[in-house]
């Protein structure tokens, strides 16, 4: 049930994310989620877009440096401690999280989404499987 999230690679330089998200935008692709981390000489967009594959032909055929990986993608209450209690499945499982970023919108304003990388999705998922913990598919992510 995980999700692909898009890995891409970009110049630290002035105007360099405008121009990837002008590909988007030009290619009506939408994107549902961002986090941006920076080095000095370069950044790396990780996005979770409606349309997965076809984003990142795009941006390849736009000669940007792209990838896909298998997320987790959560829906949890947008509340306090709504976060907190997602936590404490992953703990109780034993699962590892490499890094994490969150949305929120949609049709659904009671919820957040979060997006985890994790070092196995399928152990992950099968560990949080039963404990409550709602696991959005990529035809989930389309319809938010």
């Amino acid at each position: 049930m995980s999700i692909m999230q898009i890995s891409v690679f970009l110049e630290n330089k002035p105007g360099t994310l405008k121009k990837m998200t002008g590909v988007l935008a030009a290619n009506k692709i939408n994107m549902r989620a961002t986090s941006l981390a920076e080095t000095k000489d370069f950044g790396i967009a990780r996005l979770v877009v409606d349309d997965a594959m076809s984003a990142v032909n795009t941006l390849k055929e736009h000669n940007f440096v792209a990838s896909l990986t298998p997320v987790l993608a959560i829906e949890i209450p947008d509340e306090a401690g709504g976060l907190d209690k997602l936590l404490e499945n992953f703990d109780d499982a034993e699962v590892n999280i490499e890094y994490m970023y969150a949305f929120t919108g949609g049709k659904n304003t009671d919820h957040a989404y979060m997006i985890f990388r994790v070092s196995d999705t399928k152990a992950a998922e099968a560990k949080l499987n039963g404990k409550g913990v709602k696991i959005l598919t990529q035809e989930d992510i389309e319809s938010i």
